[in-house]
């Protein structure tokens, strides 16, 4: 089996692909596979969206109405940031409405964010341009993070183009001369790979915006023949969030014509129930192209110029570069038979994706070439609720259906319209339940954690020299953690508060001392904040009166109202949320980004002398941000036997792992 479904995944559970194009005439189909692990705990809550969106039943059931209106709503603020005017086109601007921030570069402070893990993102990506552990996971990258307006690094490492060749016989790469060879650049192009699809999927979310298509509607109400096969209740939603039951990807590339390709299609009988299974294929956003140019006229790429790229001022974003870019594109694969489905040599300002390259670079799937400032102003719009400067491409409630997660039903699935919820396999510490992004088998990512308005791109050609050569995630992770520990985290109280780190298959604990407890009014109290990854990685709080250590029951109450603080469910309008008993005395998984207030009982220990701690351990995969405590008190009726705010008391907690952090 050649192509990228013939295990050439990322990680466990990958998805794999290798590709090109489609001409400006031409309905492009193709065949991506990119790597996905679903992350474990339960997607968000279901909100009321816009435009005739309701929760019902654990599935949204979406009203046959466009959600245009939802465009002239106000737009609140939307970071740390301050406003500034867009330098955009090709959109009318939005009269009296205050524009959100557009991006300039900036130090970390102006960002909000905190220099020196910055400065370790940067070092960690550059581990991976070294044998990781056998040979190198890109030869090279451009990395970009920025938080509200700011972008506070834009950092290309390693070679744009390094290998002429790959020798499978002594699995070594043939190098250019040392002449030939060519340096990252910050602009430098990159085959974006199964970015593409988010692309595809904003054009699509436009379309529902407009009335034109219906995200409850039968694939085959616009494209009659797609009901071959078994096909004729696959609907829009179930393309945009995996749920279609297509296999993910078949060798189209294989068919001389576009006609025997669109045979291979409407023939493909759907490998499960549709809607029963969440299963990434490329076949999903192939079938919603067809259907964009089936009710627009127009082709995929015109699209994207006209409706997109063109409007944000992203000119470095197209399918197709013309050849003139090409000293600026970074290189791909030496593709041959057997890794590859085709015989091409080094694939070089081409795209690499094999059914996309059969339809000449044009494809729902896979084809879009850019860079790295271009997909940050991408996330910046998206984050800012549809509009940059002058020009807005969506509606806030039309972004709402990217940021909303439809796959209740597949735990770990986490998904919006097009785009990846919650999944810490890539995302790192920046994953939260509306964390949106996805990747690209060529090595590409794009990150976005509207909790705390960062944006996060790692663009590398870990196909470059050949596929095999990389495995697993491991930089995107690196990089994500970091910015992820860029944010700064102030205390509940005071200058410092304790902080748990955020190391992997490690268990830290902070003790406090041995306490004499007489009263039946007992109890600990103290600030506590956590992001971990969910069920994997937990924060417990025990005590021992000189035995085994066991948990401790406690409540806790959420910050007060606002976006995004306290509990699932807290928001504008909201009061301070009630308590939340933890009975088997841990927490893990995402709290909001705020203080907790916590309680426990310790009437159980009365007459005795207790010690208390906390206790994070963690995984050999991933992890969140972390935990912090702050303001530790034990109170024993009237007396407080333990104050941390007292130096004498602070002085005698025990932590290992833990350290007093300002941020």
């Amino acid at each position: 089996m050649t192509g990228y479904a013939a295990g050439n995944g990322e990680t466990p559970g990958s998805r794999g692909t290798a590709g090109n194009a489609d001409t400006a005439g031409a309905r492009g189909l193709g065949a991506t596979a990119d790597a996905m692990v679903g992350a474990t705990g339960s997607g968000i809550g279901r909100r009321r969206l816009g435009g005739g969106i309701l929760a019902l039943g654990g599935a949204l059931a979406l009203a046959p109405i466009p959600l245009a209106g939802a465009a002239e709503r106000g737009t609140p603020g939307t970071g740390p940031a301050t406003t500034e005017a867009g330098a955009a086109t090709g959109m009318a601007p939005e009269a009296g409405r205050p524009h959100r921030p557009t991006l300039r570069r900036g130090s970390a402070a102006r960002a909000g964010l905190l220099q020196g893990p910055l400065d370790q993102l940067v070092r960690e990506a550059e581990a991976y341009l070294a044998d990781s552990p056998k040979h190198p996971w890109y030869a090279g990258a451009v990395l970009l993070a920025g938080r509200g307006g700011t972008v506070a690094l834009h950092r290309p490492i390693g070679k744009a183009v390094r290998y002429a060749a790959y020798d499978e016989t002594t699995d070594t790469g043939v190098e250019f001369p040392a002449e030939q060879q060519i340096p990252m650049a910050e602009d430098t192009v990159f085959d974006l790979a199964s970015i593409s699809k988010l692309f595809t999927s904003i054009l699509a979310v436009q379309q529902i915006e407009r009335g034109a298509l219906e995200l409850e509607a039968a694939v085959a109400t616009y494209l009659p023949d797609f009901a071959g096969g078994g096909k004729q209740d696959i609907t829009v939603r179930q393309l945009l969030t995996h749920t279609s039951g297509f296999r993910s990807w078949i060798p189209l590339y294989q068919e001389p014509t576009r006609e025997g390709k669109l045979r291979m299609l409407w023939k493909e009988v759907p490998a499960s129930t549709p809607g029963s299974t969440y299963l990434y294929s490329d076949l999903n956003l192939i079938s919603l192209q067809l259907i964009l140019e089936e009710i627009t006229g127009r082709t995929l790429d015109v699209l994207l110029h006209d409706e997109i790229t063109a409007p944000l001022g992203m000119h470095r974003t197209r399918y197709n570069p013309p050849a003139s870019w090409k000293p600026r594109i970074a290189a791909t694969e030496d593709a041959r038979l057997p890794w590859s489905g085709l015989e091409r040599g080094l694939v070089w300002g081409e795209v690499h994706d094999e059914n996309a390259y059969g339809f000449d670079g044009v494809a729902g799937h896979a084809g879009v070439f850019s860079c790295a400032w271009d997909l940050a102003v991408l996330a910046r719009t998206l984050l800012n609720g549809g509009v940059y400067g002058r020009s807005r491409i969506l509606s806030e409630d039309s972004v709402d259906l990217l940021f909303t997660d439809f796959n209740t039903a597949f735990p770990g699935d986490e998904h919006g319209l097009g785009f990846e919820l919650y999944q810490h396999w890539y995302m790192g510490a920046m994953a939260t339940p509306r964390s949106a992004g996805h990747t690209g088998f060529t090595g590409t990512s794009l990150v976005l954690d509207p909790s705390t308005d960062t944006f996060l791109v790692v663009l590398g050609n870990s196909v470059h020299p050949v596929r095999s050569w990389r495995s697993g995630s491991a930089p995107r992770v690196a990089t994500a953690n970091q910015l992820a520990r860029a944010v700064p985290v102030r205390p509940e109280r005071g200058r410092t508060a304790w902080f748990s780190g955020m190391a992997s298959a490690s268990t830290a604990t902070l003790t406090l001392p041995a306490l004499r407890l007489d009263s039946v009014r007992a109890r600990l109290e103290c600030g506590l904040w956590w992001d971990t990854e969910p069920g994997s990685d937990r924060l417990v709080l025990e005590a021992s009166a000189g035995q085994e250590w066991r948990p401790v029951p406690f409540t806790t109450v959420g910050p007060g109202s606002g976006p995004g603080a306290g509990h699932a469910g807290a928001g504008p309008g909201h009061h301070r949320p009630g308590p939340q008993p933890h009975p088997a005395g841990w927490v893990s998984g995402w709290s909001g980004r705020g203080w907790h207030r916590l309680e426990a009982d310790l009437s159980a220990w009365r007459g005795k002398r207790v010690r208390l701690r906390w206790r994070y351990t963690t995984d050999q995969l991933y992890v969140g941000r972390g935990a912090y405590v702050d303001a530790l008190r034990v109170r024993d009726g009237g007396r407080t036997v333990f104050d941390a705010d007292r130096p004498r008391d602070a002085g005698r907690i025990e932590a290992t792992g833990w350290v007093a952090s300002a941020d």
